[in-house]
Protein backbone atom coordinates (compact mmCIF):
# COMPACT_ATOMS: atom_id res chain seq x y z
CA UNK A 1 0.00 0.00 0.00
CA UNK A 2 1.11 3.50 -0.73
CA UNK A 3 1.68 6.35 0.85
CA UNK A 4 2.50 4.84 4.40
CA UNK A 5 4.69 6.35 7.03
CA UNK A 6 8.25 5.17 7.06
CA UNK A 7 10.11 3.56 10.14
CA UNK A 8 11.31 6.33 11.33
CA UNK A 9 7.84 8.26 11.46
CA UNK A 10 6.30 4.86 13.11
CA UNK A 11 9.23 4.87 15.53
CA UNK A 12 8.88 8.69 16.60
CA UNK A 13 5.00 8.19 17.04
CA UNK A 14 5.81 5.06 19.22
CA UNK A 15 7.72 6.55 21.37
CA UNK A 16 5.48 9.91 21.59
CA UNK A 17 1.96 7.80 22.10
CA UNK A 18 3.83 5.29 24.43
CA UNK A 19 6.41 7.01 26.16
CA UNK A 20 9.38 6.23 28.90
CA UNK A 21 9.25 8.00 31.91
CA UNK A 22 12.63 10.22 30.88
CA UNK A 23 15.51 9.83 28.25
CA UNK A 24 19.40 10.82 29.21
CA UNK A 25 22.33 10.14 26.69
CA UNK A 26 24.92 7.64 27.49
CA UNK A 27 27.45 8.03 24.71
CA UNK A 28 25.71 7.58 21.40
CA UNK A 29 22.89 5.60 23.12
CA UNK A 30 20.04 6.89 24.46
CA UNK A 31 18.83 5.25 27.94
CA UNK A 32 15.23 4.86 28.97
CA UNK A 33 13.47 4.93 32.73
CA UNK A 34 10.17 3.18 31.75
CA UNK A 35 9.44 3.13 35.53
CA UNK A 36 8.26 -0.81 35.00
CA UNK A 37 6.03 -0.28 32.04
CA UNK A 38 7.99 -3.04 30.00
CA UNK A 39 10.13 -3.69 26.82
CA UNK A 40 8.92 -0.82 24.97
CA UNK A 41 9.64 2.01 27.34
CA UNK A 42 13.02 0.47 28.71
CA UNK A 43 15.05 -0.89 26.38
CA UNK A 44 17.97 1.55 25.20
CA UNK A 45 18.79 2.53 21.40
CA UNK A 46 21.31 3.31 19.32
CA UNK A 47 19.90 6.12 16.39
CA UNK A 48 23.37 6.02 14.78
CA UNK A 49 23.45 2.51 15.29
CA UNK A 50 27.39 2.87 15.70
CA UNK A 51 28.71 2.09 19.13
CA UNK A 52 31.99 0.58 20.34
CA UNK A 53 31.89 -2.49 22.69
CA UNK A 54 33.06 0.43 25.43
CA UNK A 55 30.03 2.22 24.75
CA UNK A 56 27.43 -0.75 25.21
CA UNK A 57 29.32 -1.78 28.34
CA UNK A 58 29.09 1.96 29.56
CA UNK A 59 24.90 1.86 28.81
CA UNK A 60 25.03 -2.11 30.69
CA UNK A 61 26.36 -0.97 33.89
CA UNK A 62 23.91 2.08 33.66
CA UNK A 63 20.84 0.26 33.32
CA UNK A 64 22.33 -2.60 36.00
CA UNK A 65 22.82 0.91 38.48
CA UNK A 66 19.44 1.56 37.39
CA UNK A 67 18.42 -2.41 38.94
CA UNK A 68 17.45 -3.29 35.26
CA UNK A 69 18.87 -6.01 32.89
CA UNK A 70 20.55 -4.61 30.09
CA UNK A 71 18.32 -4.51 27.42
CA UNK A 72 18.84 -2.94 23.97
CA UNK A 73 15.69 -2.40 21.21
CA UNK A 74 17.16 -2.62 17.84
CA UNK A 75 15.17 -0.85 15.32
CA UNK A 76 15.11 -0.71 11.29
CA UNK A 77 18.58 -2.12 9.78
CA UNK A 78 20.77 -1.76 12.42
CA UNK A 79 22.71 -4.98 11.14
CA UNK A 80 26.18 -3.71 12.44
CA UNK A 81 24.85 -3.05 15.66
CA UNK A 82 22.81 -6.05 16.10
CA UNK A 83 26.35 -8.14 15.25
CA UNK A 84 28.15 -6.15 18.08
CA UNK A 85 25.65 -7.08 20.54
CA UNK A 86 25.21 -10.23 19.40
CA UNK A 87 29.58 -10.72 19.72
CA UNK A 88 28.90 -9.67 23.63
CA UNK A 89 26.15 -12.45 24.61
CA UNK A 90 22.98 -10.35 24.05
CA UNK A 91 20.21 -12.82 22.77
CA UNK A 92 17.28 -11.79 20.57
CA UNK A 93 14.21 -11.79 22.63
CA UNK A 94 10.61 -10.67 21.43
CA UNK A 95 10.81 -9.86 17.63
CA UNK A 96 8.48 -7.22 16.92
CA UNK A 97 6.12 -5.77 13.61
CA UNK A 98 4.48 -2.39 12.96
CA UNK A 99 1.52 -2.42 11.21
CA UNK A 100 0.20 0.74 9.17
CA UNK A 101 -3.34 1.41 7.10
CA UNK A 102 -4.80 5.07 6.15
CA UNK A 103 -7.10 5.52 9.12
CA UNK A 104 -10.16 6.25 6.89
CA UNK A 105 -9.73 3.16 5.36
CA UNK A 106 -10.18 1.19 8.50
CA UNK A 107 -12.28 3.44 10.55
CA UNK A 108 -15.47 2.41 7.35
CA UNK A 109 -15.22 -0.63 8.83
CA UNK A 110 -16.26 0.24 12.42
CA UNK A 111 -19.50 -0.63 14.25
CA UNK A 112 -21.86 1.67 15.12
CA UNK A 113 -24.31 2.43 17.95
CA UNK A 114 -22.40 1.58 21.65
CA UNK A 115 -20.24 -0.78 20.19
CA UNK A 116 -17.04 1.00 22.14
CA UNK A 117 -17.02 3.61 24.30
CA UNK A 118 -13.97 6.60 24.69
CA UNK A 119 -13.15 7.87 28.20
CA UNK A 120 -10.47 10.91 28.30
CA UNK A 121 -9.42 8.69 31.56
CA UNK A 122 -9.42 5.10 31.72
CA UNK A 123 -12.53 4.10 33.56
CA UNK A 124 -12.86 1.19 36.96
CA UNK A 125 -13.54 -1.46 34.35
CA UNK A 126 -11.36 -0.76 31.82
CA UNK A 127 -8.33 -1.20 34.90
CA UNK A 128 -10.01 -4.76 35.94
CA UNK A 129 -9.84 -5.76 32.46
CA UNK A 130 -6.03 -4.56 31.52
CA UNK A 131 -5.36 -5.81 34.82
CA UNK A 132 -6.66 -8.93 34.34
CA UNK A 133 -3.89 -8.89 30.92
CA UNK A 134 -1.19 -8.01 32.84
CA UNK A 135 -1.78 -4.52 32.12
CA UNK A 136 -0.84 -2.72 35.76
CA UNK A 137 -0.19 0.32 37.27
CA UNK A 138 3.00 0.87 35.50
CA UNK A 139 1.59 0.34 32.29
CA UNK A 140 -1.63 3.12 33.17
CA UNK A 141 1.29 5.31 34.24
CA UNK A 142 2.55 5.29 30.41
CA UNK A 143 -1.07 5.99 29.10
CA UNK A 144 -1.28 9.01 31.19
CA UNK A 145 2.48 10.41 30.79
CA UNK A 146 1.22 10.21 26.65
CA UNK A 147 0.28 14.01 25.08
CA UNK A 148 -3.33 14.04 24.20
CA UNK A 149 -4.72 13.35 21.85
CA UNK A 150 -5.53 10.25 23.34
CA UNK A 151 -8.30 7.61 24.22
CA UNK A 152 -9.28 4.82 26.42
CA UNK A 153 -11.27 2.32 24.62
CA UNK A 154 -14.12 0.26 26.21
CA UNK A 155 -15.02 -2.40 23.75
CA UNK A 156 -18.43 -3.89 24.30
CA UNK A 157 -20.40 -7.04 23.04
CA UNK A 158 -24.37 -7.51 23.90
CA UNK A 159 -24.06 -4.59 26.48
CA UNK A 160 -21.30 -5.87 28.19
CA UNK A 161 -17.47 -4.46 28.38
CA UNK A 162 -15.47 -6.78 26.37
CA UNK A 163 -12.11 -5.86 25.53
CA UNK A 164 -10.24 -2.64 26.21
CA UNK A 165 -7.43 -0.26 24.01
CA UNK A 166 -5.22 2.77 24.11
CA UNK A 167 -4.73 4.92 21.17
CA UNK A 168 -2.75 8.27 21.21
CA UNK A 169 -1.98 10.26 18.26
CA UNK A 170 1.66 11.99 17.18
CA UNK A 171 1.52 14.09 14.74
CA UNK A 172 -0.94 12.41 11.69
CA UNK A 173 -0.02 8.95 12.94
CA UNK A 174 -2.11 7.34 15.52
CA UNK A 175 -1.09 4.50 17.36
CA UNK A 176 -3.03 1.58 19.06
CA UNK A 177 -1.40 0.17 22.17
CA UNK A 178 -2.56 -2.25 24.72
CA UNK A 179 -5.43 -3.84 23.47
CA UNK A 180 -6.77 -6.89 25.74
CA UNK A 181 -9.72 -8.96 25.03
CA UNK A 182 -11.72 -10.61 28.10
CA UNK A 183 -10.92 -14.54 27.76
CA UNK A 184 -14.57 -15.07 27.72
CA UNK A 185 -15.19 -12.89 25.14
CA UNK A 186 -12.42 -13.91 22.71
CA UNK A 187 -13.36 -15.30 19.16
CA UNK A 188 -16.21 -12.93 18.96
CA UNK A 189 -14.44 -10.12 16.35
CA UNK A 190 -14.19 -7.93 19.89
CA UNK A 191 -10.53 -7.42 18.31
CA UNK A 192 -11.21 -6.30 15.35
CA UNK A 193 -14.00 -4.00 16.78
CA UNK A 194 -11.67 -2.53 19.36
CA UNK A 195 -9.10 -1.58 16.18
CA UNK A 196 -11.75 -0.68 13.47
CA UNK A 197 -13.31 1.83 16.34
CA UNK A 198 -10.18 3.71 16.96
CA UNK A 199 -9.47 3.71 13.63
CA UNK A 200 -12.44 5.81 12.99
CA UNK A 201 -12.16 7.69 16.65
CA UNK A 202 -8.52 8.86 15.11
CA UNK A 203 -10.00 9.78 11.83
CA UNK A 204 -12.22 12.21 13.64
CA UNK A 205 -9.52 13.72 15.14
CA UNK A 206 -7.56 14.33 11.46
CA UNK A 207 -5.11 11.41 11.66
CA UNK A 208 -4.20 10.15 8.44
CA UNK A 209 -2.47 6.68 9.15
CA UNK A 210 -3.30 4.73 12.31
CA UNK A 211 -0.82 1.88 13.38
CA UNK A 212 -0.13 -0.59 15.94
CA UNK A 213 2.72 -3.13 17.18
CA UNK A 214 2.93 -6.51 17.72
CA UNK A 215 5.20 -9.06 18.32
CA UNK A 216 5.80 -11.61 15.49
CA UNK A 217 4.73 -14.90 17.68
CA UNK A 218 1.12 -13.45 18.45
CA UNK A 219 0.04 -15.31 15.57
CA UNK A 220 -4.15 -14.67 16.52
CA UNK A 221 -3.03 -10.44 16.15
CA UNK A 222 -1.00 -10.94 12.63
CA UNK A 223 -3.86 -12.85 11.28
CA UNK A 224 -6.32 -10.22 12.61
CA UNK A 225 -4.15 -7.10 11.28
CA UNK A 226 -3.85 -8.91 7.66
CA UNK A 227 -7.64 -9.03 7.50
CA UNK A 228 -7.99 -5.94 8.59
CA UNK A 229 -5.96 -4.68 5.24
CA UNK A 230 -2.90 -3.57 7.62
CA UNK A 231 1.01 -3.45 5.95
CA UNK A 232 3.79 -4.34 7.84
CA UNK A 233 5.83 -1.06 7.71
CA UNK A 234 8.91 -1.62 10.35
CA UNK A 235 10.38 -4.11 12.30
CA UNK A 236 12.24 -3.65 15.42
CA UNK A 237 13.45 -6.55 18.11
CA UNK A 238 15.33 -6.64 21.56
CA UNK A 239 18.88 -7.90 22.59
CA UNK A 240 18.95 -8.61 26.46
CA UNK A 241 21.87 -9.97 28.43
CA UNK A 242 21.57 -12.75 30.56
CA UNK A 243 23.56 -11.72 33.38
CA UNK A 244 25.34 -14.77 35.28
CA UNK A 245 23.46 -16.11 38.30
Amino acid sequence: MTDLPDAAALFAAMDATWPPRATRPCGPITLRDGAGGGKRVSAATCASGQASAAEVEAAAQAMRAAGEAPLFGLRGDQAAFDERLESMGYAIIDPVVVYAIPAPALAQFAPGGMAAIFADAPLGIQEEIWAQGGIGPARLAVMARAAAPKTHILARHNDRPAGVAFVGIHGDIAMLHALEVLPAMRRKGIGAAASTSAAKWAAAQGARIFSLVTTVENTAANALYARLGMSVCARYHYRILKEPS
